[in-house]
Order: structure tokens, then C-alpha cells, then sequence
């Protein structure tokens, strides 16, 4: 067994398939579609080179701008709504005494459902006239907080951020529990000792032990809300008048509906370029953090 892991051509025989398949569906499509970012093209025609007049055309495009607007609701909704909501019901169920397997298996469901479904799903509850949330609020006497929720302007991209949130949340729950059931009983029990009870002790012993975990989970719904579609396409297709629209629902309409190929790709750049600053400022800001803690 040893002499086989010395051999070089072992790596390789595990190595390469993986690479190959990271440069077919990674390299190779990114490098495509920043040939074609610096063309006008619509997907027919031969590409001709317009330099960087569709990077231009983004940046005084309004439109884009909302987009882009929507995409950081989507990020701080995660950020500072979804996170602490994860945080509280993971440590919330990590100190029941019955039933543990049931709660996990119950926060866990909506992630299991394709995005198709849940969008579905939703569009039902937000239902102006036999929707859920309508019909509760009526038969609460507060008729006047009734709403065509997906219909208006100024409540359909909240609507499709709390339905992500809810089918994302239950994922996120379970990691962060794996990580709270990894912490040794020696130090929960320390801490016990030392008065370290209830939200307590998840302040001070619970929450700074998970927090690389936490880092992750903020990581993970970073870079899910900069490449957000399908739940939005579903529930909205970016309506009302543009409302909802996200900048990957704004690139697909540019392709698949404008013969904007050259578009497209230049605004699929301009995401992935959005993704790396934002993960790198996280990385920056937390990577600081530590160096104050320490």
C-alpha cells in the first residue's frame, strides 16, 4: 500500500479525472464567457469584438441597477435575518430532551423539496383571494393589511426572500447543530459549573466554539444570494415591472429573451466579480475580527 501512494501516477489516477471535470465545467465555461462578454452576439450571427461597451451598457443600465439592488437585499437579509434566526432555533433544539430526531427531520424537509415545488407552494399562500396569509389576516379582522403580495411592488421581493429563507434555513439548522453536538460535554459541563446556564452559556460557551461553522453558513448564503434565480424566476419572473428581478434572472431574460448574448455574459462577469469582492471583504472583516480577539 505504501509503495503505491509513493508512486506519482496513483495522484494522478485520482487527481486528474477531477481536474478535467473542473476544467469542462468550470475553466473552460468562464474563460467562453468572457470571450463572448467583449462581443456583440446573439447567439446565431458570428461575435463581433465591441471591447467593453456591454460592461458599459451594464453600468448605465437602470434595470441592472435594480437588480444588482435586489441581490444585496438578498445578502443582508441572510446576513443579519436568516443567520441569527438559524443561530437561535439550532441552539433552541439542541437542548430538547424528546423528539430531537423530529425536529431536525421537520426543519430539514423544505430543503429536501426542489425550488419548483416550493415556489409553487408559496405562490398558493400568497394567493391575494384563497391565499394562506390573506385568509388568516381576515379572519383576524385585519383586513387592511391584506396584500397581493407577489403583485405589488413593494412587497414581492420580501415575499420571495422569506420563501428562501424558509427552505434554506432547516439546511443551515442541521449543520449548525452537527457543530453544536461536536462541542466535548467536559466543557459544557465546566461551564455549567461556573454559573454558564441557558442563553448563557450559548452566549459564552455555545456560540463562540461553533463559530467557524456560523463563518461557513454566512459564506454559503453570501454567495446563494449574489447567484439567486430559480426561486425568483418561479415566483415572480423579476415582476412586478421589474421589481423582483435579480441579476441572474435579468442576464437569462438578456440571452433568452433579447438575443443579448454578449449581454448576458458580460453581466455573468460582472456577478462573478460582485461574488469574489463580497467573499474577499467577509473574508477580510472576519479574518480582522480574530486578530482583535486574539
Amino acid at each position: 500500500m505504501n509503495k503505491v501512494l509513493r508512486n506519482p501516477l496513483a495522484y494522478a489516477l485520482f487527481v486528474v479525472p477531477a481536474l478535467l471535470l473542473y476544467m469542462t465545467f468550470y475553466i473552460l465555461p468562464m474563460i467562453s464567457s468572457l470571450k463572448y462578454a467583449v462581443t456583440s452576439w446573439n447567439g446565431i450571427n458570428e461575435a463581433t469584438f465591441n471591447g467593453l461597451d456591454n460592461f458599459v451598457k451594464a453600468f448605465q443600465d437602470e434595470k441592472f441597477w435594480v437588480a444588482l439592488k435586489n441581490n444585496i437585499y438578498f445578502v443582508l437579509f441572510s446576513v443579519f435575518i436568516q443567520i441569527p434566526l438559524i443561530i437561535f432555533f439550532a441552539i433552541l433544539i439542541s437542548g430538547a430532551r424528546r423528539f430531537l430526531g423530529f425536529y431536525k427531520t421537520t426543519v430539514f424537509l423544505p430543503s429536501v423539496l426542489s425550488t419548483a415545488i416550493v415556489g409553487v407552494i408559496w405562490q398558493f399562500i400568497y394567493h391575494p383571494d384563497a391565499g394562506l396569509i390573506n385568509q388568516v389576516l381576515r379572519a383576524m379582522g385585519l383586513e387592511k393589511w391584506t396584500h397581493g403580495w407577489l403583485g405589488e411592488e413593494g412587497y414581492s421581493m420580501l415575499a420571495i426572500l422569506v420563501t428562501n429563507a424558509w427552505q434554506w434555513t432547516g439546511f443551515y439548522i442541521v449543520l449548525v447543530l452537527a457543530a453544536i453536538f461536536s462541542i466535548s460535554k467536559e466543557v459544557q459541563e465546566a461551564g455549567e459549573i461556573d454559573g454558564a446556564v441557558g442563553w448563557l452559556k450559548a452566549r459564552h460557551i455555545t456560540v463562540p466554539l461553533i463559530r467557524p461553522v456560523i463563518l461557513v453558513v454566512m459564506m454559503l448564503s453570501i454567495t446563494g444570494a449574489m447567484k439567486a434565480l430559480d426561486i425568483v424566476f418561479i415566483m415572480t419572473k423579476g415582476g412586478p415591472f421589474g421589481s423582483s428581478e435579480v441579476m441572474a434572472t435579468y442576464m437569462y431574460k438578456q440571452a433568452y429573451s433579447m438575443s443579448l448574448f454578449g449581454y448576458a455574459n458580460a453581466i455573468s462577469i460582472i456577478i462573478f466579480l460582485f461574488t469574489v469582492v463580497l467573499t474577499l471583504i467577509f473574508h477580510l472583516l472576519t479574518k480582522r475580527s480574530e486578530e482583535v480577539e486574539y
